[in-house]
């Protein structure tokens, strides 16, 4: 035993001190991206981030706050918004709102659109964040599978009734946290409820790849419009977003050592959906995928226009757009 535990120490020590050089390396490379805090770039602009209250949303907004604008943090506990809130109101001096919403009810949705279209006067970048990661199977609470009635039903309802008003701000831009995983998903239109079958993992990739169609056939639409749509991964980021992950209760150190030296902090996985919300570099750029700052090339299946035409239509039936 003694020569295990030895073992396990040096393979652990291993481990951290090459995850201690490869996230030196990572700073260097991302620090490119970055922008001086406390510029003022997003003064008098309004931005609203869905799942703001922790992780990658939370990240997001207190650069937002830095950066001076109005951050209406969009959540579905009050309570942890509130703190969240609290906390977020010394970053900066920007203001920080509280709107509650639920993206597995639908009702909670069109209550949230209507308050922001009856309150604010303008909004400026609507970032669409919160996401729910390889649940067992649940519903939400017009029946749709958990992962793509939250990650992609419930943003796409919340945009649709944000799009006069983003219009009417524009320019304005939307941005759309996907993830690298959508490589593994594939649209079954037989089955998007997963009645008939159901994988948590491939659910979450499915709807990170809904994430991304939605993003082109959106940007499509909005041509002309001055209103510029783009999705985004954000790497492999430590926040609470694997809470439904079972670890072995004797693996979570070695675990927490890997993810500490590895992972990212949820302040580096917010930089390109920063980016993507303030920088003068894209604006005017619609319709792509971006990690680290920089574009990415999409597989074929993130670029079908007919399945992402097809994946729309129905999308607006699920969600009661469409009678």
């Amino acid at each position: 035993m003694a020569v295990s535990s030895s073992s396990a120490l040096m393979v652990a020590a291993a481990v951290a001190l090459g995850g201690g050089l490869v996230l030196v390396a990572r700073r260097l490379m991302s620090s490119s991206g970055a922008r001086a805090a406390g510029s003022g770039l997003m003064r008098g602009k309004t931005v609203i981030i869905t799942g703001a209250n922790s992780g990658i949303g939370r990240a997001t907004a207190a650069e937002l706050v830095r950066e001076q604008a109005r951050v209406i943090l969009a959540c579905r506990d009050r309570g942890r918004a509130e703190e969240a809130a609290r906390e977020l109101r010394l970053e900066g001096p920007g203001e920080v709102v509280i709107k509650e919403l639920d993206l597995s009810s639908l009702r909670s949705v069109r209550r949230f659109c209507q308050e922001v279209v009856q309150e604010e006067p303008h909004l400026d970048v609507l970032i669409n964040n919160a996401g729910i990661f390889q649940c067992p199977y649940m519903k939400t609470e017009d029946g749709f599978e958990m992962q793509f009635g939250v990650n992609h039903l419930g943003h796409f309802l919340l945009t649709h009734l944000l799009l006069s008003l983003l219009k009417s701000s524009a320019p304005s831009r939307i941005v759309v946290v996907s993830s690298k995983l959508y490589k593994y998903g594939e649209i079954n239109f037989d089955d998007l409820n997963s009645e008939k079958s159901y994988s948590k993992s491939f659910g979450y990739s499915r709807s990170k790849l809904a994430n991304i169609l939605f993003t082109r056939e959106l940007s499509r639409r909005l041509e002309g419009t001055g209103v510029t749509v783009n999705a985004l991964h954000p790497g492999i980021v430590r926040t609470n977003l694997g809470r439904y992950i079972n670890i072995p209760i004797l693996i979570k150190p070695l675990f927490s050592v890997v993810s500490w030296a590895f992972f990212k902090s949820p302040e580096e996985g917010a930089q390109t959906s920063i980016y993507l919300a303030t920088s003068p570099e894209v604006e005017g750029v619609s319709g792509k995928y971006f990690g680290d700052c920089k574009e990415e090339e999409l597989l074929p299946k993130a670029m079908d226009d007919l399945v992402a035409r097809k994946l729309w239509d129905i999308s607006e039936i699920m969600v009661g757009l469409i009678k």
